[in-house]
This record gives structure tokens, C-alpha cells and sequence, in this order.
């Protein structure tokens, strides 16, 4: 009995033991339900299972195990199995299957993998970091820019298994686009190890050009006219981020190095090619994301630097109208020590002549300080 007639059999039953017995059913026979995938006894990371024959995607009766088995029957397709965010126990089943090595799918279900490329045998495991770009109104010195995720890819001679992990990535698109295109597709599970690797560097053009944006808008706020009033803090924030973006791209320069040069059984060599070309597109965004590394660095010494000279400027202020302010109080000390003998003392204008005095210093000392720029 396959197992859709199995799921068929636990509908009577109370939803709850139903899901047992699946589960039960499911590691005995360690197979996997393509008929129902929302209910399949990998649960609901089974994204989606495809066969395909000379690029041309084939119906599949049954569950993963029998596509399995039609296609190493016929030596001219393979499987394409999407997962998301599996447990061990959601995984076990497709290990044995496919026989994957036991360290490769401890990383593909823990995460938190650096980019690499690994072999075992006849099989394939490579890591990409993937990014997407936070949508805000306004950056803020606690807005999120990049949020990171994973895709980790098994390739063997007749499958692809993908491993999702994250909010975001989804290889659904990527998929069409692949059955768009047979004759790329007629080239084997390879083509869709490069497709992922393509797809992962170019949503990080796609987020250097938004992450650009922000800079921008910072550089401008900062080289206004009121720039030393900048919250440093969103320049602080976005070097945290782009430090989060260089962490998923800067490691993956190698492991492209190796899918485009180091000679693979798995590895179609029309496609190494391909992956060249990943390579350079790989190259750009790292040098983009150094060049804003720097372009911060700069922006954050200049509002520094915009800083020292308003606090300077303030200084200076407060200087000249100490330095004005001065005049008087010195006079006034002078005639308050009530001396008897002093000059002008008794005379009928001595008061007013004082007073004039004072004006005309303070008034002195207000031009020169305002010919000189300090006030």
C-alpha cells in the first residue's frame, strides 16, 4: 500500500493519533509521500520533489523512493527534493536514501554553516549564505538592514537535495526559471547546484544596491548643513549590518573557486564554466561591500570631524562673549572698591563718560571678534 493510501486509512481516526501512525508508518519505510506533501511524513518542510528527464519535468506516482528508482531505471534524469528547516528526524529518511555522509547532514540541519563546498565520494555538499534586505521607513541606529539565511545543497549523480533555512530564499522561482530552460536543465543536477550559486550572488548585488541607498541617505545627513547633529548611531548600525553582509559573502569566494576550476565527478565541465562566471559576479559584490566598508570609515571620521569643530566654534563663542563681558565687570570691580581719591569720581559726567567707555570697548571687541569669525 503507498503511503497516500495509508493517509487515506488514518482519516477515521482522531487527527492526532492519525499523524502517529503516519509518522510510524513513515519510519519503517523510511519513503516519502510526494501526494501529500503539506501532510507528508516529512511534515511541512517538504517544500517540493520533482523528477526530470532530459530537462523535462515527469510526472512522479507514488513516493520519493519509487521517482528514485524510475530515475536510476532510465540513467537519464534526476530528482530535485526542496526542503525547509527539516528536523533529524524529518531528514533520516532521505540520508539513507540518498546514503548522505552523517557529518554533512548534521550541518544541513543545525545551520549556522560557513560557506564551503565539501565532497564525500560521489556526492557534493555546498553551503551558501543567503540575504535579504529589510524594508524600513527610515534607518534608525537599532533598524535591521540584512537578515541572513541558508541554502545547503547535496548533488549526487541522479539528485539535488536543497536545504532551506530561513525566512527567505525561496527556490520556487528558481525552479521555473530552470524548467524554462530544458537543454540547461538536460545537463544534470549540477546545472541546478550553479542556478542556486547564481541565484544566491545575485540577490547580493540586489542588496549591496539597496544597503547603497542607506549610505547614501547617511552621507547626505551627515554633509548638511546641521551634519555634526547626525545620530552617529545609524552609522554605527549599518556597519554592524554590512559587517553581517560580509560574513555571507566575503567566504564564498572559495568554494566558487573550486566548483569552477577543481575537476569534480559530480560536475558537468560545460558547467564549470558557469560557475566562472558566478565567480566574477561573486568578486564584484565583495569589492563593492569593501569599498563601503571604507566609505563608512570616512563618513564617520568626517561627522567626528564635524563634531570637534562645532564644539571648537562653540568654544570660540563662548570665549569672545567672556572676553566682552570682561570689560565691564573689570570696570565696574574698579569704581565698586569705593576708594575716596579716584579719577573722575566726583565729576558731573564721570558716570555717563564710564559708561561710554565700556560701550565702545565691548563694541570693539564684538567687531574684532566678528572680522575674525568667532562670533
Amino acid at each position: 500500500m503507498s503511503m497516500a493510501g495509508n493517509l487515506r486509512k488514518v482519516t477515521s481516526l482522531g487527527a492526532v493519533d492519525g499523524l502517529r501512525r503516519v509518522a510510524r508508518l513513515a519510519r519503517r519505510r523510511r519513503r516519502v509521500d510526494l501526494s501529500h506533501p503539506a501532510r507528508s511524513p516529512l511534515g511541512s518542510s517538504v517544500v517540493n520533489c520533482v523528477a526530470y528527464e532530459d530537462g523535462a519535468r515527469v510526472p512522479v506516482d507514488g513516493d520519493l523512493a519509487d521517482a528514485v528508482k524510475r530515475v536510476r531505471k532510465g540513467g537519464t534524469g534526476f530528482v530535485w527534493l526542496g526542503l525547509h528547516e527539516p528536523t533529524n528526524r524529518e531528514f533520516a529518511g532521505v540520508a539513507e536514501l540518498f546514503d548522505l555522509h552523517p557529518l554533512a547532514v548534521e550541518d544541513a540541519v543545525e545551520a549556522h554553516q560557513r560557506p564551503k563546498v565539501e565532497q564525500y565520494g560521489d556526492i557534493l555538499f555546498a553551503v551558501f549564505k543567503t540575504v535579504c534586505y529589510v524594508e524600513h521607513e527610515e534607518l534608525t541606529a537599532t533598524s535591521e538592514v540584512v537578515d541572513t539565511g541558508e541554502i545547503m545543497v547535496f548533488v549526487g549523480p541522479d539528485f539535488v537535495v536543497t536545504v532551506r533555512h530561513g525566512r527567505h530564499g525561496s527556490l520556487g522561482p528558481l525552479r521555473e526559471e530552470l524548467e524554462a530552460d530544458p537543454d540547461q536543465l538536460a545537463k544534470g543536477p549540477s546545472a541546478v547546484l550553479h542556478a542556486v550559486a547564481d541565484h544566491v550572488v545575485d540577490d547580493y548585488l540586489g542588496v549591496i544596491e539597496s544597503v547603497q541607498l542607506d549610505i547614501d541617505q547617511v552621507e547626505t545627513d551627515v554633509f548638511a548643513e546641521n551634519g555634526a547633529r547626525a545620530d552617529p548611531g545609524r552609522i554605527y548600525q549599518l556597519k554592524r549590518e554590512l559587517l553581517e553582509l560580509k560574513r555571507a559573502v566575503v567566504p564564498l569566494g572559495r568554494p566558487l573557486l573550486d566548483l569552477a576550476d577543481r575537476p569534480m565527478r559530480v560536475i558537468d565541465p560545460e558547467i564549470q564554466a558557469y560557475f566562472r562566471d558566478v565567480s566574477d559576479h561573486l568578486i564584484r559584490a565583495t569589492d563593492q561591500i569593501a569599498s563601503f566598508d571604507e566609505l563608512l570609515n570616512s563618513i564617520l571620521q568626517a561627522h567626528l570631524a564635524q563634531v570637534t569643530v562645532a564644539q571648537n566654534e562653540d568654544m570660540r563663542k563662548i570665549t569672545a562673549w567672556a572676553a566682552i563681558v570682561a570689560v565691564p565687570t573689570m570696570v565696574c570691580g574698579v569704581y565698586g572698591m569705593n576708594f575716596e581719591h579716584m579719577p573722575e569720581l566726583r565729576w558731573r559726567y564721570g558716570y555717563g563718560m564710564v559708561l561710554g567707555l565700556i560701550t565702545l570697548a565691548c563694541l570693539a571687541l564684538y567687531r574684532g571678534f566678528r572680522r575674525n569669525g568667532w562670533l
